[in-house]
């Protein structure tokens, strides 16, 4: 049950695992696993909150919620925005900013980090519109 339940995400995280030993020995094999035990770990409050907000929804939109959105929350926020971040704060391609993620480590961190205001003032307005909509959300109670 366990392998038929979470099998694609095992071979995924394995492949992941693989993937860092070649492409940077093992320190990158450590890290990646303390990044995915990390993220495991601090998925589970959002497990929480995204069934209470699925149980509200027919089943259409359940499936729709769990393919495109996963796949928005997992692949496009952890990998394609980064990038594309570093590409419009540097005025780089997305090509050539993928390419310095992969060959230029310190550039890239150095253009990420220059990009921290922005992020924050993103993910800041992010957190006050959702305070805003719990404060003046009509209740019964």
């Amino acid at each position: 049950m366990l392998l038929k339940t979470f099998g694609w995400s095992f071979a995924v995280t394995a492949l992941g695992l693989v993937a860092a030993v070649f492409y940077g020995g093992w320190t990158a094999f450590g890290i990646v696993a303390i990044l995915s035990i990390m993220e495991i770990s601090l998925s589970f409050d959002n497990a929480v909150v995204n069934a209470g907000i699925l149980k509200k929804m027919n089943a259409f939109w359940q499936k729709i919620f769990l393919t495109i959105g996963i796949l928005i929350a997992v692949f496009g926020m952890r990998l394609v925005f980064p990038v594309v971040i570093v590409a419009i704060s540097a005025s780089l391609g997305p090509i050539e900013a993928v390419d310095l993620a992969l060959t230029d480590k310190d550039r890239y961190q150095e253009l990420v980090t220059d990009a921290h205001p922005s992020i924050a003032a993103f993910g800041g307005m992010f957190l006050l519109m959702i305070f805003l909509d719990f404060i003046f959300e009509d209740r019964d109670i």
